[in-house]
């Protein structure tokens, strides 16, 4: 099916599902799609013990790949190459050998080629560890190959 005859959801699952098959670096680290849906994303990462800084907690390099990567999902869920334009990450607490990470994105603005987007990343008890926000940007192309015309 081409990207134009999907319906939204369909396109914001087909528009993941053809980021993450290229991005090596969220496959590296075994970061999993959860739920993508129309400016939305969740995504899962466990802690590794090869994922632990110094004071044997997650780095917080990791955490902000994690938010970084569910951001991605969903300002690219129209299937439209979209890249970040910034972004900043509060650390409220931390991840620790064995948890499961999971990142929510949500849409908050959306308008011309500009996005603002909040990351929640949580633990496997619901915990906040961090509070991310991006800010997006829309460039040329698209994700999907058979629309590469339409961009």
């Amino acid at each position: 099916m081409k990207a134009s005859e999907m319906n939204p959801q369909q396109l914001a699952e087909a528009s993941s599902a053809a980021m993450h098959e290229n991005d090596f670096a969220a496959q590296g680290l075994d970061i999993q799609i959860e739920e993508t849906r129309p400016g939305y994303a969740r995504l899962s990462m466990k802690v590794r013990k090869d994922m632990l800084n110094g004071h044997a907690i997650c780095h917080g390099g990791f955490i902000f790949t994690l938010s970084d990567t569910a951001f991605a999902h969903a300002c690219n869920s129209y299937n439209k190459v979209t890249v970040a334009s910034g972004c900043s990450i509060e650390f409220v607490a931390p991840g620790f050998l064995d948890d499961t990470l999971t990142a929510v994105a949500e849409e908050r603005q959306r308008k011309g080629r500009t996005g603002v987007y909040d990351i929640t990343v949580f633990n496997q008890n619901n915990e906040e560890l961090a509070l991310f926000r991006g800010k997006s940007y829309q460039i040329k192309g698209t994700l999907l190959p058979e629309d590469e015309s339409a961009a």
